[in-house]
């Protein structure tokens, strides 16, 4: 395994990872602008107010998109799991 394929590997990660937890973290960040927003329309400050409404939409996405999750996690698994066998084997 060359430094090239190395990058290459740790690229795909870093890109599978922000694909992954893109959307929940959108989600999250969504929920709690429109909370916000409330919050300082009604002038409303509770601080439990913020973290119900994110955990309930975050969980809500998290079953939503697990399938989507789990298949490209499992591509780049799959994907890694070639490269490894390549390396043994001594293809490229």
């Amino acid at each position: 395994m060359t430094e090239a394929d190395a990058i290459d590997v740790a690229r795909e990660a870093l890109m599978i990872t922000l694909v992954v937890s893109g959307p929940l973290l959108l989600i999250g960040m969504v929920v709690g602008v429109v909370i916000s927003l409330f919050q300082a329309l009604t002038q409303l400050q509770e601080q439990t107010l913020t973290f119900v409404p994110k955990i309930v939409a975050m969980f809500a996405a998290l079953i939503f998109l697990l399938p989507f999750m789990l298949g490209h996690m499992k591509t780049f698994t799959e994907t890694l799991m070639d490269r490894i066998v390549a390396v043994g084997t001594g293809d490229p």
